[in-house]
């Protein structure tokens, strides 16, 4: 089966057996085989949902496609939290310090200025 094919489910729930997977909904898998995978359908939601997602295609042929466009999207939607975390962490952080320097210096001068200026 097509590497592509797999790679949605590559990093799914153990319990899954891709190849199974996509064998069962190509109807390649014997009799008793088939009947143990659908035990397993039983007990997992995911699997159910797996099944029912990929059984929907009427041509077979079109599934590779739509599994590689469904990758690049998924891959393109998990960059962007990755792009929003890395614009909110602080880049430039010489300046902040800088500023936090500056900051404490001025309320030291003032709390000084202020001491002086009231024990006249």
């Amino acid at each position: 089966m097509d590497d592509d094919l797999l790679n949605i489910l590559s990093n799914s729930n153990k319990d899954i057996d891709n190849q199974k997977l996509m064998d069962y909904l190509s109807d390649k898998l014997p009799e008793k085989e088939k009947h143990e995978f659908e035990k397993q359908l039983v007990d997992s939601d995911m699997l159910n949902d797996a099944i029912e997602g990929l059984g929907k295609f009427k041509d077979k042929k079109n599934v590779n496609a739509f599994v590689a466009q469904l990758n690049a999207h998924l891959k393109k939607q998990l960059a962007k939290p990755k792009e929003k975390r890395m614009k909110r962490t602080i880049n430039d952080l010489p300046w902040l310090y800088l500023t936090i320097i500056i900051i404490l210096l001025l309320i030291l001068i003032g709390f000084i200025v202020i001491k002086e200026h009231l024990l006249k």
